[in-house]
């Protein structure tokens, strides 16, 4: 058994300054994991970010982790020791000192969090790029333009404003549609994304191009001269819905993703007049063309819109109603609320497309399940309902 090192406990004489200067920060097996196996030649980034009206968030280069305090049952106090030369009698191992600098009451826990995007929507609104913007990018001297140019929202400004990793801003970025032209974020609006996804469609058939590897060169031309759709922006189209081979010039659609925002683009339209559900099939077909017809199906829709019955019809028919989940409040409560309302009981495969975007995985889903909503069970099956509310 090793001998024990004798210390004598003492304040530390800048106590007063210490105090409230140290944090103790617990960190999850995957950031251990990815500080192990770093190295000091590139070691990872971390990043905090939060307004003083936001709680704090902390960001890896592809995650985003939610920074919160928990109390202590214990304190914890924070000492240092410096070695002394003083020898106790008898005792060949010199003194240490150990100084109390801080008492710790909390731990701060990292847990995993969507990414905050939804702060975009708010940033960006009012700058939308539409058809017929194509040309209000030429270079001018007035100061009007100067004045313009001062009030761009950059790519850097989304950096250093939105609480998301790199990679997570990256995504979203591509998943709500936003250009970045000149340096400028601005999202494009969904009916000229629509016309452009019609008019590649389209151009793929009349030039016989293979959707699996399509010269970008060729579409791009065709959009920009006889469409007046900017390079710059059918490029970054291009990106959105397919994989980009640079060295070789193509683009291989994503043929679903394509087929998917067609379809949102003709449901939008239904949002207070639902449609039958075949003539919107039907509807949808006829846009994506004879080549793409086959890959229409309602799932590429989930968590964009309600089912309901016309009863008055004979026989009864499907309607749909747009109901965008995107379009829903983040914060889970009035999440649940909104879905309550609009519907009084869901089957798990109805909501769980509702609750993507507002639950990290399948396992913390359940858990906003289990606290905003109850089960209920009948020969159908199993039902989630809005629990009980109780006055007093």
């Amino acid at each position: 058994m090793g001998a024990i090192t004798e210390c004598e406990l003492r304040f530390s004489p800048s106590s007063s300054t210490d105090t409230g200067a140290f944090k103790l920060l617990e960190l999850p097996a995957d950031i251990c994991k990815l500080i192990e196996s770093s190295d000091t030649a590139n070691p990872p980034r971390f990043t905090i970010i939060g307004a003083t009206d936001e709680d704090a968030v902390l960001c890896t280069a592809d995650k985003t982790y939610t920074v919160r305090s928990v109390v202590l049952s214990n304190s914890v106090l924070v000492v240092t020791s410096n070695p002394i030369e003083e020898n106790v009698e008898g005792d060949d191992e010199p003194i240490q000192e150990v100084f109390i600098r801080d008492q710790l009451k909390e731990v701060i826990e990292l847990v995993p969090s969507v990414p905050r995007l939804h702060k975009l929507d708010s940033l960006l609104r009012g700058r939308e790029y539409d058809e017929g913007h194509e040309y209000e990018y030429m270079e001018t001297n007035s100061d009007d333009d100067v004045s313009e140019k001062r009030q761009k929202f950059t790519y850097e400004d989304a950096r250093s404003t939105i609480q998301a990793s790199d990679a997570e801003l990256d995504k979203g970025l591509r998943d709500r549609r936003i250009l970045i032209l000149d340096g400028e974020l601005r999202p494009i609006a969904r009916s000229h994304l629509t016309t452009i996804l019609e008019l590649i469609l389209t151009n793929l058939v009349s030039l016989s191009l293979p959707h699996t590897a399509a010269p970008i060169a060729t579409l791009v031309s065709a959009l920009e001269h006889e469409h007046d759709i900017r390079s710059a922006v059918s490029r970054q189209v291009f990106s959105w819905f397919g994989r980009v081979d640079e060295n070789r010039g193509t683009w291989d659609m994503d043929v679903d993703a394509v087929i998917r925002e067609v379809g949102l683009g003709i449901l939008r339209a239904y949002r207070n007049d639902p449609a039958h559900d075949k003539a919107f099939l039907a509807q949808w077909r006829k846009a994506v063309g004879d080549t793409f017809e086959d890959k229409v199906a309602l799932p590429l829709l989930s968590g964009n819109y309600l089912t309901s019955i016309d009863s008055l019809s004979e026989p009864p028919k499907t309607l749909l109603t747009y109901f965008p989940s995107s379009e829903l409040p983040v914060e889970p409560g009035a999440r649940f609320a909104e879905l309550f309302l609009a519907r009084p009981r869901w089957k798990i495969e109805e909501i769980a497309p509702f609750l993507a975007d507002i639950s990290v995985d399948a396992k913390e889903r359940d858990k906003l399940l289990l606290k905003h909503a109850r089960t209920v069970t009948d020969p159908e099956g199993i039902w989630y309902a809005a629990r009980a509310k109780y006055n007093g």
